[in-house]
């Protein structure tokens, strides 16, 4: 048995209400992206800790020419998600989505 248009607009509206904002996420990915602040919000705190780490490390070793190189590819990554963040959410909402559909789903055959 499937759910109804109501619980389906229910589910949809707690999805709108539980998703992570994309201004929010853009904004700190401007602002504090080389802290990978923007991952930490998404819940991506592993990533968002080896950004932090390929960062303040490439400053630390700047001085020898492999500092060079992690600073690199820490902004290659930190642009590159300026065009992951769109889908980030997308994943995070559709993940929120399953959840609550499968709860309604258990709940209705109860």
């Amino acid at each position: 048995m499937g759910l109804s248009t109501e619980e389906q607009i229910l589910i949809e509206q707690r999805v709108t209400n539980g998703a992570k904002s994309a201004a929010a996420a853009y904004l700190l990915w401007f602002f504090v992206g080389w802290a990978g602040a923007h991952r930490f919000y998404l819940g991506r705190p592993g990533s968002a800790i080896a950004m932090l780490l390929l960062n303040v490390v490439g400053w630390f070793t700047a001085v020898f020419v492999v500092g060079f190189l992690f600073l690199a590819i820490f902004g290659i990554w930190w642009l590159v998600d300026l065009f992951l963040i769109s889908g980030m959410i997308d994943a995070q909402k559709s993940a929120l989505r399953n959840s609550l559909t499968q709860q309604a789903l258990v709940s209705q055959n109860k």
